[in-house]
């Protein structure tokens, strides 16, 4: 039996790429996934295929950036599973530029999905978490904030931001209540470029996604590996990334 089977996992970012492979396979592993994203058609058709294949899954519009859709996503999990073990910190956008662009309207956006829509996730599930005696984040960053890039320096901001809160809010919770995980991809296989408005970014980054990224799946493997960890067990930072990736 896995070590997964019978956890209760919110999803942030669940409708595509990291956030829905991440779903998939943890629903394959016996967890209950609840499933947070904006689109709500994907949300709905990704629910009914876990379904479909004997998982157990249910679908919550959300917006990062709104607390009250995160105390939604929360209260969603606990009502319809009893509980919440894990929430997995997903979403996210790369308004990528030059710093010299000025795009100050991309940097808030970052800043408000990236940085800010961790911490309402924070808030939400703590709560949960500290009456349970027991929970996890797992929140996904970047290697671009390990190896900083021209164009990225905004973005990679926003992830080590993320980093360094996670950090601590592992220091502040040793009392064995918490675990605390950070993955930090490379270039994968999603639809991230989408996001990007400056075109010589955009392009950029899509002609090395095309060329070598690895597929969601493998970032669902690590995110798995970290949450079946026995409890006193915290994985703290993964970086997964092509191999030839520089």
């Amino acid at each position: 039996m896995s070590a997964i089977d019978g956890k209760v996992v919110a999803i942030t970012g669940a409708s595509s790429g990291i956030g829905e492979a991440t779903a998939r396979l943890l629903a394959e592993r016996g967890a209950a996934v609840v499933l947070g994203a904006r689109r709500t058609e994907r949300l709905e058709r990704l629910t009914a295929d876990i379904r479909a294949q004997g998982g157990r899954a249910a679908a919550c519009q959300i917006d990062v950036t709104r607390q009250a859709d995160l105390n939604r996503l929360v209260e969603r999990a606990v009502a319809d599973f009893g509980r919440l073990d894990v929430l997995v910190g997903n979403a996210g956008i790369s308004k990528i530029s030059p710093v010299a662009a000025l795009d100050v309207d991309g940097w808030s956006a970052m800043i408000d999905v990236n940085l800010r829509g961790v911490l309402h996730g924070i808030a939400a599930a703590l709560p949960v978490f500290r009456e349970q005696g027991e929970g996890h984040l797992v929140t996904t960053l970047s290697t671009a904030g390990l190896k900083i890039s021209p164009t990225m320096a905004i973005y990679a901001g926003t992830k080590n931001a993320v980093r360094t809160l996670l950090e601590g809010l592992r220091q502040e919770s040793t009392d064995g209540t918490l675990r605390t995980t950070s993955i930090s991809p490379g270039f994968v296989g999603t639809e991230l470029a989408s996001s990007i408005d400056n075109p010589v970014a955009r392009e950029g980054i899509q002609r090395r996604m095309d060329a070598f990224a690895i597929p969601p799946a493998a970032v669902a493997s690590a995110i798995a590996f970290a949450i079946e960890q026995p409890r006193d067990v915290e994985v703290g930072d993964i970086t997964i990334r092509p191999t030839v990736q520089d």
